[in-house]
């Protein structure tokens, strides 16, 4: 008589991420960390960007003598200085997370940063809008930029127009890797 007879094959049991054996959810697979993203160089790279344009608005800004008296230049010194502030202190994670190789692709972080860059960067845009308007009042309709700072005005505007352009991607990027999680 020809009978099969059964086999026993060995097969490796996969660990969990709940200690138990065979039970449980399957591990995630997580993408690899994009760039520009926390915890990347290109997103400590952006960080310092952010920072440098927004110290060197601040500087610019505060340089002149007759910033105060005008409400929106009030405005693009304190959206810099809180976007320059925001940005150095997550520059100084990124490079913590880089030196210790460690993924900062967790959900409340990336959620803490997303919301930090969004209202930073809405801020500093709005206060360079608002500043560029003054700018352009001053210097085209009433034409008195001889006796008013308008170069620092602009260069300062433009910087912090620039450190927008920086903040912009890292706030899309962590955004973007909120919803996908």
């Amino acid at each position: 008589m020809n009978v099969s007879h059964a086999t026993v094959h060995p097969v490796e049991d996969l660990p969990t991420t709940d200690g138990e054996g065979g039970g449980g959810d399957a591990p995630r697979v997580r993408m690899k960390d994009l760039q520009g993203m926390p915890g990347t160089l290109c997103g400590l790279a952006l960080r310092v960007c952010q920072f440098i344009f927004a110290v060197a608005a601040l500087c610019v800004m505060a340089t002149t003598s007759d910033f105060p008296s005008v409400t929106a230049f009030c405005y693009l010194v304190a959206a810099a200085g809180l976007q320059s502030l925001w940005s150095l202190s997550l520059a100084i994670i990124d490079i913590y997370a880089l030196l210790v190789r460690r993924s900062l692709q967790n959900y409340q972080v990336v959620s803490l940063f997303a919301v930090g860059d969004g209202i930073t960067s809405t801020l500093t845009f709005a206060a360079a809008c608002a500043s560029a308007g003054i700018t352009v009042l001053i210097d085209n309709d009433f034409g008195v930029c001889a006796q008013n700072h308008c170069m620092e005005f602009q260069t300062a505007t433009g910087m912090a127009y620039i450190s927008w352009f920086a903040a912009l991607p890292s706030f899309l990027l962590n955004f973007w890797s909120l919803a996908s999680q």
